[in-house]
């Protein structure tokens, strides 16, 4: 038995294909084949069925997966342990961001982090949430930021930041007229919103209590939802990190939400298996150099993230 081998089932376990597993492995999938069977012939077990389709794991091949994914992840903190006492930080990871973090981290993280950890190269790719949240089960990336709580046991969440989310009205709409307003009143009317597929439309609609409906105005992105506020009339809500790339006159248009003030947890999430301490760290360092202070995490300001 070999900690090849482990890596192997483990990797199969999540794709339930051989080729894809294979593929996220490194190896061709006869070999990783060949060494499953070897596996399963020395504990004398059949740990997948594969006259299903998807292939299956078999009741006692759950147990040997877990614990072979236990075993993987103590050997992977002990090279994470001798690595940091070293002061080494290296390697790649792949990490995915939601589209509407993506614009106000992005152009900074890549400067900051760079400078700081030279030996780290990342991958980064924007997606929705769904997505995002498949993916990192199945480990095909490796951590994501993203709006918080997914309420998947899969997966651990880690607090970066708190947004608040500000209201963009255009000075022809009646409510532009108000100093501030009230969560509960906005109403559907003249309402552009973000297609279907981004937690931030589905946030909207929570916090104003309000429900989808036909004559509702859907746009791609925040950038365009202030373009068509703009030319069109009408108001819509965008998160309050947008509001820095904001002319001074668009800045006239805003008007803080309360009542409730509606917030959006914004956290690194990484699979219940991650075990590399050092790059979540990085990362969680770079973001702390971008996000304005008093919208930190307070036990981010304070304490380094321990798995």
């Amino acid at each position: 038995m070999t900690l090849q081998q482990l890596e192997y089932i483990i990797a199969l376990n999540k794709t339930r294909h051989f080729v894809q597993a294979a593929e996220s492995a490194g190896v061709t999938q006869p070999t990783l084949s060949m060494m499953i069977q070897k596996l399963e012939d020395e504990l004398d077990v059949k740990i997948f069925d594969r006259s299903r389709h998807p292939i299956e794991v078999t009741p006692i091949g759950k147990k040997v997966i877990d614990l072979a994914q236990s075993t993987v992840c103590q050997i992977g903190r002990i090279k994470e342990v001798v690595s940091n006492e070293k002061g080494n930080l290296t390697g790649n990871f792949n990490i995915a961001v939601i589209p509407t973090v993506a614009p106000y981290l992005l152009p900074q993280f890549f400067v900051h982090f760079n400078k700081k950890y030279p030996d780290l190269s990342f991958k980064v790719s924007e997606m929705h949430t769904s997505v995002l949240e498949k993916k990192l089960v199945l480990g095909e990336i490796d951590m994501a930021i993203a709006s918080t709580p997914l309420n998947n046991p899969l997966i651990l969440e880690i607090p970066l930041y708190y947004e608040k989310f500000v209201a963009y009205i255009s000075p022809d709409d009646e409510l532009y007229s108000c100093s501030e307003l009230n969560s509960n009143d906005l109403r559907i009317e003249n309402l552009w919103i973000l297609e279907e597929g981004h937690c931030f439309r589905s946030q909207v609609f929570n916090f104003c209590k309000l429900s989808p409906a036909s004559n509702i105005y859907e746009a791609g992105s925040i950038d365009t939802l202030i373009k068509i506020v703009d030319e069109n009339g009408g108001y819509t809500v965008i998160p309050e990190l947008h509001t820095n790339s904001l002319s001074e006159n668009q800045k006239k248009n805003l008007r803080m939400l309360v009542n409730p003030k509606p917030v959006r947890e914004i956290s690194l999430i990484i699979h219940q298996d991650f075990i590399r301490e050092g790059q979540l760290n990085a990362v969680a360092e770079t973001i702390k150099q971008i996000i304005p202070l008093h919208m930190l995490d307070q036990r981010l300001k304070k304490f380094a993230i321990k798995i």
